[in-house]
C-alpha cells in the first residue's frame, strides 16, 4: 500500500506550495487525499489560474471540505502525515482550539490525536499575538510550524527553485526517504 498523506489547501496566499506538494508526493509514490477550503479555491484560481477540477486532479482523492464523513475524518483511516499548504491564520486558529468545523480542521485534529505528523505552511505576516499564541498552541499539540521562508544560501536563480526547495524540505519532515532537499555544504 501506498504512504497516504492528506494535504489541506487553504485561502492563504502561496497555493503554489500545496500544488507543487501534491505533484511531488505523487512522484514519490504517495497517495493523496485533497481538502481545498472555498477560500483555497478562490486563492488557487487568482494565483495560479487553477480551478475546482483541476486542483482535484492534482490529487488521488478529492474531498469537500463540508463532507465530514469521508475517510479522512477518522483515526481508523490510517495515514503517513498531513500537511496544510498553505495554511491561513483561520485554519491555524481552528486547529489551535480544536474546532473541527469542517473536513480540513476535523482531518487535521484527527492528525494530532492519532499523534501523526501534521505540519502547518502558514503564511501571514506581519504576526499579531493572536497568530503567534495559535501557533505554540498547535505546536504543543504535536503540529509542527513550517513557514514556507525561501533559503538563499544555496543561491536560488528562479521562484520555482524556492518553492521547489521548501516542498523538499516539507516532504522530508514528513517523512518522504526521497524527498531531496539541499543540504547545507558549509562555507
Amino acid at each position: 500500500m501506498a504512504r497516504r498523506l492528506v494535504v489541506g489547501i487553504t485561502g492563504a496566499t502561496g497555493a503554489i506550495y500545496g500544488t507543487r506538494l501534491l505533484r511531488r508526493a505523487r512522484e514519490l509514490g504517495a497517495e493523496t487525499h485533497l481538502v481545498v477550503t472555498p477560500a483555497g479555491v478562490l486563492n488557487a484560481h487568482h494565483e495560479l489560474g487553477l480551478d475546482r477540477r483541476a486542483l482535484d486532479r492534482l490529487a488521488d482523492h478529492s474531498h469537500a471540505p463540508g463532507d465530514v464523513g469521508a475517510c479522512i475524518a477518522s483515526g481508523s483511516f490510517a495515514t503517513a502525515a498531513m500537511v496544510i499548504a498553505p495554511c491561513s491564520m483561520k485554519s491555524l486558529a481552528a486547529i489551535a482550539h480544536g474546532l473541527g468545523d469542517n473536513l480540513l480542521t476535523r482531518a487535521a485534529d484527527v492528525t494530532l490525536k492519532e499523534r501523526r505528523r501534521l505540519l502547518l505552511l502558514v503564511r501571514e505576516t506581519p504576526l499579531n499575538l493572536a497568530h503567534l499564541r495559535n501557533m505554540v498552541a498547535a505546536t504543543e499539540m504535536g503540529a509542527v510550524v513550517f513557514p514556507p521562508l525561501p533559503a538563499f544560501y544555496h543561491r536560488p536563480a528562479t521562484i520555482d527553485e524556492l518553492v521547489d526547495e521548501t516542498v523538499e524540505r516539507a516532504l522530508a519532515l514528513l517523512g518522504f526517504d526521497l524527498a531531496s532537499p539541499k543540504a547545507w555544504p558549509g562555507l
